[in-house]
């Protein structure tokens, strides 16, 4: 049996995606640039250039950080 999506947390929110996603893909879905956002997977931040080839798994706690421009 094939599961089509898994159930992850962001920003402390429950949140079904789809299966087979990595944290590359994820960020493309939520709308959001890999280099306007620090990635924290399971409490361990993420290096920009390995998103690609991380897998987004089930039960994963994902906590997006936005840049914020200003002066």
């Amino acid at each position: 049996m094939t599961v089509h999506s898994v159930s992850i947390v962001i920003n402390g929110k429950s949140r079904t995606v789809r299966n087979g996603l990595t944290v590359a893909d994820l960020l493309r879905d939520l709308e959001l640039h890999p280099g306007m956002v620090v990635v924290e997977r399971n409490r361990k931040i993420l290096a920009r250039e390995a998103l690609q080839a991380i897998p987004v798994e089930e039960g994963d706690r994902i906590e997006l950080v936005h840049f914020v421009g200003g002066g």
